[in-house]
C-alpha cells in the first residue's frame, strides 16, 4: 500500500493514510523504529510488524502512565503487568526498557518512599520498614536510609504524642500512657522511643480526676454512705488508673 499522508496526533501517535482510503494509527516509537516517515510504501509484512509493535507500546505506555502517578517499585510493575494478559517475554521486555531508561529504579523508589512517608505521614520507621520489605527492598538499604531520618522521626513523634495527649484529657495519666503507647506502636514506632518522650512529659490531669470523682460520687452516693462511699470511690478511681496521692488529694 502506498502512503498518501502521515498526520501527527496529540497523544504521541501518528495516523497513516493510504491511497486505498484506509488508515492505521501508530505509536510514535513504532514510527521512529521502522523509519516510516521516510517510506512511501508499506508492505503487508511491515503492517504485521507495526501491529505487533503497536500492541507492545499500548501496554508500555499504559504502564508508563501508571508509573507517572507516583514512584513505583519493580514488584508493583510486575503485578500490574500480570493483570494485562501479556506474554512473559513481553512483560520482561517492558520492565527491561523501563529500567534501561531509568524510569523504573528500585533505589530511587525506596529513597523517595522513605522521604515521603517520614515527612508526609504519621507512620513510624517499623511500619515503613515492613511496607518496603513487601516491595522486596533489601533490609540493609532500608535501615541505612532510615537512619538518616532519626532526628526528624524523633521530632515528629514528639509532636504527635503531645497532640494525642491533648485528645485524651478525660483519662488518667496511667490510661493516657497506655493508650499513647498502644497507638504509636501500631503506627510503627518502638516502645523505647515512645517511653523516652513520655518520660519528659508531665501526665498529671487534675481536671480529669476531678470530673471522674464527681461522676463516681453522683453514682455511688445513691447506694453508699460515709466511709463505705469513700472506699468505693477511691477503689474505682484507682482501678481507672489514677494515682493514690492524686485520689487522696481530690477526696
Amino acid at each position: 500500500m502506498n502512503i498518501e499522508k502521515i498526520k501527527k496526533l496529540n497523544n504521541g501517535k501518528y495516523k497513516i493514510f493510504f491511497d486505498n482510503k484506509e488508515y492505521i494509527t501508530v505509536y510514535e516509537d513504532v514510527i521512529l523504529e521502522e523509519n516510516i516517515l521516510f517510506k512511501k510504501e508499506i508492505s503487508n509484512d511491515l503492517i504485521n510488524i507495526i501491529n505487533i509493535k503497536n500492541d507492545y507500546y499500548k501496554i508500555y505506555n499504559k504502564t508508563l502512565k501508571y508509573i507517572m502517578t507516583k514512584v513505583r517499585s519493580e514488584m508493583e510493575i510486575n503485578k500490574y503487568l500480570d493483570k494485562q494478559n501479556i506474554e512473559k517475554d513481553e512483560k520482561e521486555k517492558i520492565i527491561a526498557d523501563l529500567k534501561r531508561k531509568k524510569i523504573l529504579n528500585d533505589d530511587n523508589f525506596y529513597i523517595s518512599y522513605i522521604s515521603d512517608r517520614v515527612r508526609l505521614s504519621s507512620d513510624g520507621p517499623d511500619k515503613i520498614r515492613r511496607d518496603l520489605l513487601n516491595h522486596n527492598i533489601d533490609i540493609n538499604k532500608i535501615n541505612v536510609e532510615l537512619e538518616k531520618y532519626d532526628e526528624v522521626i524523633k521530632e515528629k513523634l514528639e509532636k504527635l504524642i503531645n497532640k494525642k495527649i491533648k485528645l485524651l484529657n478525660k483519662y488518667s495519666s496511667y490510661m493516657i500512657k497506655q493508650k499513647v503507647v498502644e497507638y504509636f506502636i501500631n503506627l510503627g514506632y518502638s516502645k523505647d522511643a515512645i517511653d523516652e518522650i513520655l518520660s519528659n512529659i508531665e501526665l498529671t490531669n487534675d481536671e480529669a480526676i476531678k470530673n471522674e470523682y464527681i461522676n463516681q460520687y453522683n453514682k455511688l452516693s445513691k447506694k453508699y454512705k460515709d466511709e463505705e462511699l469513700k472506699y468505693k470511690i477511691r477503689n474505682n478511681l484507682y482501678q481507672k488508673g489514677y494515682k493514690l496521692d492524686d485520689i487522696n488529694k481530690i477526696m
